[in-house]
């Protein structure tokens, strides 16, 4: 007799449901067994996207085509993804874990800068060009926003821009008891600042407590469902 799926995937979702709830009695067995079936499947998972959308296209198959092919011009550009690779791999003998420190510190200053050019692309730049655009009287006009209420949010959010990145200027002076100590504007902007990061944490908190919430409301009642369509 097989088992419909639907019956299958409620009966998994009532169990891991009620194992990650056990945690609020505290940590105990029946959680972490869930954690780590969680974590291994995502390990399981990422191993597989990398494994078929990585390696199989941009280097196996490449390699294999290029001996099939006789095109072993393109050997050039084959050795280096081999050689991390094996790089990579010798992290599994402490001996040889040494090497690998090339590959991995390739790995780290590439993602370091594509972190880096996505930060300054997708927030630095923006946020400058967000900032300028709340003085923009004729964006508000065309949207009936009454200049004023634009000089007004344009000032909060210069103020709270400017604030929040002097919370962040770590420059300081020696003082004559020998601690250091930033300029005292600097001190104060870096305090507004920090009412600025306040709020917003706790805007985001909020948004992170809603959003678990919501969460747990549609899984009791899916919960609720599949026990009444049962």
């Amino acid at each position: 007799m097989q088992l419909p799926l639907d019956l299958i995937s409620g009966v998994l979702s009532f169990l891991f449901t009620v194992l990650i709830l056990s945690y609020l009695i505290g940590d105990n067995p029946l959680f972490r067994i869930a954690v780590y079936l969680f974590v291994g499947i995502t390990a399981g998972y990422v191993a597989s996207v990398i494994w078929w959308q990585v390696l199989t296209p941009r280097l196996f198959s490449p390699t294999s085509s290029m001996f099939q092919t006789g095109a072993y011009e393109q050997a050039a550009l084959l050795v280096v993804p081999w050689l991390g690779l094996a790089f990579i791999l010798m992290k599994i003998s402490p001996r040889l874990s040494r090497i690998a420190s090339f590959t991995m510190a390739f790995l780290v200053g590439a993602g370091a800068a594509v972190i880096i050019a996505g930060a300054l692309i997708g927030t630095i730049i923006p946020q400058v060009s967000a900032t300028i655009n709340f003085f923009d009287l004729n964006i508000a006009a065309a949207r009936n926003i009454n200049p004023a209420e634009v000089i007004g949010n344009g000032s909060i959010m210069l103020v709270g821009v400017v604030t929040t990145l002097s919370y962040f200027h770590f420059g300081a002076r020696p003082q004559a008891s020998g601690n250091p100590r930033r300029f005292i504007v600097i001190e104060f902007f870096a305090f507004i600042g920090k009412i600025f990061i306040g709020i917003t944490l706790g805007v985001i908190f909020a948004g992170v407590y809603a959003a678990a919430l919501t969460a747990l409301i549609e899984r009791i009642s899916s919960l609720i469902n599949f026990f009444g369509n049962f």
